[in-house]
């Protein structure tokens, strides 16, 4: 991976991380953790979108793909706090 894919990479998870953080209000993170969770997110959208017959491509794409999976990571986070 190179530099410019990494650079891309963090900023695709720190917008979708910000926007599920906005969606799922008190469970922000911080940017630091905004961007962790918007990485995770990605790769959990990259997941499960796909097995229920979604595919989105370009960047656009990649940002709605990964904050689906940020809003499902960061409601999975509530629900564990909430226990």
């Amino acid at each position: 991976m190179g530099v410019e894919s990494l650079v891309i990479f963090l900023l695709i998870g720190l917008v979708a991380g910000w926007l599920a953080g906005q969606v799922i209000k008190g469970y922000g993170f911080g940017l630091v953790g905004n961007i962790i969770v918007g990485i995770c997110g990605a790769f959990l959208g990259g997941f499960l979108l796909p097995k229920v017959g979604l595919h989105i491509s370009g960047i656009i794409g990649s940002i709605i793909t990964a904050f689906i999976g940020a809003l499902i990571l960061l409601a999975v986070i509530r629900l564990i706090k909430k226990v």
